[in-house]
């Protein structure tokens, strides 16, 4: 290896560096470079050659070369950045950093996404940025170590706060345990409570198609239950607890997904009577909560077998994942088992962030203001499409649409997205081995402008107004 320096190649140029110097190689190198800046050989905003480019053209070590670029770039004659290199400091780089790319959610392909609702913002995102800059002020010890239970005691305990309006009954902060959305709280929840090598999970005939998904999850079945305009059968639920040995029910009883079917309180105490009856537990999924309901929780009717999961993706933001599971009392051990085991609990920045959005009094407001702005779009789309069999409810950010005689949901979906609008078949909330009605469900975008989405809504009363001469099949 030799000990001179003879000459390096800097951006579309050969810049002569001095044959002979004082001091260690890395400084040498470092004050050629610095003569070159000095000189006017290299310019503001040139980039250094790679590391292991320019020790292979010196005949010295990688390690030397960095070293002398970190000098260059303590004494702020050099900058460096993250995956783009070391450029000549001094002024800005040659171009700025590409931004990131994020797929638009309500305008898909150039299609109006009206798939899963969504929310406008309102205040929530500088919520959110304020949050997330105030982590930075807290102990650092926070950041470096695993969180212990105790950390997160005041989440469960602002949790509990924002689940005040339901009926949930008597809730102790060591009944709740954090999780990353209620998709992974159903899981969750069915980990603890599912035993054998088959078990059978029971649904509404139309549902949710995540209590599907996480059964596939846990390789159990899935068996549909029949409903009427008040909700589940309770003499078809008994027969179906008989026929499979189901160990769980998991029902949306204040907004069914995807008809908006709200339960009664007289049929949720027949329900939870056959549940205990026949000693299965409760999975009540809240996602989507109306203001008006006063019907009691399973929770209320039976709390010794009702677990309760809900987040705040669908009234605040989905961005963070949270979502909140309970267990019913004396069972809180084996949910947080199951998460510890799982994911040891939420990142600690995050648990952070969570209880700011919580605990903030600027949070009741936001939220109130989405529901209000959600409400006036639902409005509209009942101004286009009341005339047809629709339900909706101004708490609920979907309508279901029984499509009428001439139209099958698949090909009213395809009609719809020849139109640049996308919408969801009833198809898609059946079991595999069920019978969907010819109907969809129309997700409020709030996102768009309101006289946007009114003309999507007129796009489609157009396309019912006018079904094809042939159905197909």
């Amino acid at each position: 290896m030799p000990d001179t320096i003879s000459s390096t190649i800097a951006p579309d140029r050969i810049v002569a560096l001095p044959q002979s110097g004082n001091g260690p190689k890395y400084k040498r190198v470092a004050d050629a470079i610095q003569s070159a800046i000095r000189s006017g050989d290299l310019k503001t905003g040139d980039k250094l050659p790679p590391v292991r480019e320019l020790a292979w053209s010196l005949g010295i070590t990688p390690g030397t070369v960095a070293r002398a670029y970190t000098l260059l770039t303590d004494a702020g004659h050099a900058v460096a950045e993250v995956g783009r290199g070391t450029f000549v400091a001094g002024g800005p780089a040659p171009r700025a950093p590409l931004p990131r790319e994020y797929v638009s959610v309500p305008i898909v392909d150039g299609k109006l996404s009206l798939v899963s609702p969504q929310l406008p913002d309102l205040g929530q995102i500088a919520l959110l940025k304020d949050a997330f800059a105030n982590i930075g002020k807290n102990e650092p010890e926070r950041l470096i170590h695993y969180p212990t239970r105790d950390a997160y005691k005041p989440l469960r305990e602002a949790a509990i706060h924002w689940l005040r309006n339901i009926p949930l009954g008597r809730i102790d902060e060591t009944d709740v345990v954090l999780v990353h959305g209620a998709q992974n709280g159903l899981g969750v929840i069915l980990q603890a409570i599912l035993r054998g090598n088959n078990p059978t999970i029971l649904v509404e005939d139309m549902a949710y198609p995540g209590f599907r998904r996480a059964a596939d999850l846990l390789r159990a079945d899935a068996v549909g239950l029949p409903s009427d305009d008040k909700g589940i059968l309770p003499d078809a639920l008994e027969a179906a607890i008989r026929r499979t040995g189901a160990q769980v029910l998991c029902t949306s009883p204040d907004v069914h997904n995807p008809t908006l079917l709200c339960t009664p309180s007289e049929r949720r105490r027949s329900i939870a009577e056959v549940c205990r009856t026949l000693d299965i537990q409760i999975i009540e999924d809240d996602c989507y909560r109306r203001t008006d309901n006063t019907a009691p929780s399973y929770r209320i009717l039976a709390p010794e077998r009702t677990w309760h999961v809900a987040s705040i993706s669908k009234v605040l933001t989905p961005a963070l994942r949270l979502g909140f599971a309970v267990a019913p009392r004396g069972r809180g051990p084996d949910l947080r088992q199951v998460a510890e085991h799982g994911f040891f609990g939420l990142a600690q920045p995050l648990a952070e962030v969570a209880e700011h959005i919580l605990t903030s009094p600027e949070t009741e407001r936001i939220v109130t203001e989405i529901r209000a702005h959600m409400a006036a779009y639902v409005r509209v789309a009942v101004n286009a499409l009341g005339s047809y069999d629709l339900t909706w409810h101004e708490d609920v950010p979907f309508l279901w649409l029984h499509l009428p005689q001439g139209w099958r949901a698949a090909s009213f979906c395809r009609a719809a997205e020849a139109r640049d609008i996308q919408i969801r078949s009833a198809d898609e909330f059946a079991l595999r081995d069920g019978r969907a009605p010819h109907a969809v469900r129309i997700a409020v975008n709030a996102q768009i402008p309101l006289e946007q989405f009114e003309t999507a809504m007129h796009q489609l009363r157009d396309l019912l107004q006018h079904p094809p001469e042939q159905i197909s099949v």
